[in-house]
């Protein structure tokens, strides 16, 4: 009946808001619980989750704007379920989790880097400059992402590219410069 109503939750709260923020965390913490007692106890419970696929639900979170306020409570849901669940049913929903975990870590991973970018001056510029390998990572690290398929992502890489040529010293201009011609193949 619980696992009735956290399902009837989840349907009723499709956008996450200041309103419903404290009741989907709490839904999600709910629903890992209940799985795991399901797995050892009542394996209708499992099948409920798979059928009504709530794991669908969980990506509908991560596609919105405000979503990242639970992303922490997903990680941990997923975790916990990993860890604790017995039933290989779950292993059928794998790509579905596959796709939410990577979502989620990219988007965290992105704006990270976006964050480093806008620390950026010319005293902290040297800390992302790697002398022995003459690689400027915070940069490198983005430029790697410049075709990711989620808008959100390409957008973040061209502000941390913005965000690095606003620095301007002599070094990072030389190694831009050396990094462009080695990524589009002109030689002198």
């Amino acid at each position: 009946i619980i696992f009735l109503y956290l399902h009837s939750v989840l349907q009723k709260n499709r956008a996450v808001n200041e309103q419903n923020y404290g009741i989907l965390v709490e839904a999600l913490r709910l629903i890992a619980e209940i799985l795991i007692w399901g797995d050892q106890n009542d394996s209708s419970v499992m099948d409920f989750f798979l059928e009504k696929n709530i794991l669908e639900y969980f990506l509908q979170y991560m596609k919105q704007d405000l979503s990242r306020r639970i992303c922490v409570q997903l990680l941990q849901t997923l975790n916990i379920l990993f860890e604790n669940i017995t039933n290989q049913t779950i292993t059928f929903c794998q790509t579905t989790i596959q796709m939410l975990l990577l979502r989620i870590v990219m988007a965290y991973y992105i704006s990270f880097l976006k964050i480093l970018s806008f620390r950026l001056n010319v005293n902290t510029i040297s800390f992302f400059y790697i002398e022995s390998r003459r690689e400027f990572n915070l940069y490198v690290e983005a430029i790697k992402l410049f075709a990711h398929p989620e808008g959100m992502v390409r957008i973040a890489v061209r502000t941390i590219t913005l965000n690095v040529h606003k620095v301007t010293t002599h070094w990072r201009q030389w190694w831009t410069v050396v990094r462009f011609r080695g990524l589009v193949g002109f030689r002198h």
